[in-house]
């Protein structure tokens, strides 16, 4: 079920021609760029729209104050994560857990690090959101993507698998997230990555069905083997 904002945060009006997304895309653009230059306490509607070269009037048509604009931001950031996500998750299916999990944490440290200064200043502007329905919108498509996926693995199966689905994303956003938040140095970050890898593929091989790949369970999370 897709997730609406709150009617506070949600924009004025959706781009419908293609000159309208160039606008928002410039928008967007030069939002990050502020939030570079400024940070989020001073970020304006005003700012962003004296960078991005348009009126105030044409921003105000989009978001008509700061927190919408950076839930517009958040949410654009989001589905392009999530999009690639589904993406990797239905090009692997069928393949082995092993393969799964290097595409899940390669696609989603990708994503996050090839930008890694628009990441931080997006952790460090979701503080100013009620983004509750974002976060659960962008959380139910990576949960079904991922949970497709590990139902076809050639070489496990899982009890609950919907438990063990939940808890391996939860190892593979928190490390992320943690990585940014302490600002590691990359060498160390790098690390942290094989890490990650090994911590997840370790989880998964103790939690497999003893007898290899049969019918994934997709009951409740109350009982796993």
């Amino acid at each position: 079920m897709e997730m609406t904002p709150p009617r506070h945060l949600a924009p004025r009006k959706r781009p419908l021609q293609a000159r309208s997304a160039v606008t928002l895309d410039a928008i967007f653009e030069a939002t990050i760029q502020v939030l570079l230059a400024e940070g989020v306490h001073r970020l304006t509607t005003t700012r962003v729209a004296d960078r991005a070269g348009v009126s105030v009037g044409s921003m105000y048509q989009y978001f008509p104050h700061k927190q919408a604009l950076l839930y517009g931001l958040n949410e654009r950031y989001l589905d392009i994560l999530a999009d690639k996500v589904e993406k990797a998750c239905r090009e692997h299916h069928h393949t082995s857990t092993a393969e799964m999990v290097e595409t899940l944490v390669t696609v989603y440290w990708q994503a996050k690090t090839e930008r890694s200064d628009v990441t931080k200043v997006l952790y460090a502007s979701a503080v100013e959101l009620d983004n509750e329905s974002l976060i659960a919108s962008f959380v139910q498509r990576v949960d079904a993507a991922t949970t497709a996926m590990l139902s076809t693995a050639s070489d496990a199966s899982y009890a609950n698998l919907p438990l063990v689905n939940a808890t391996l994303l939860s190892v593979i956003f928190g490390t992320v997230r943690s990585v940014f938040q302490r600002n590691l140095p990359l060498p160390l970050a790098s690390e942290v990555r094989h890490q990650l890898l090994v911590m997840c593929l370790s989880y998964l091989e103790a939690v497999r069905l003893p007898d290899g790949p049969e019918q994934n369970t997709h009951s409740g999370i109350n009982q796993v083997s």
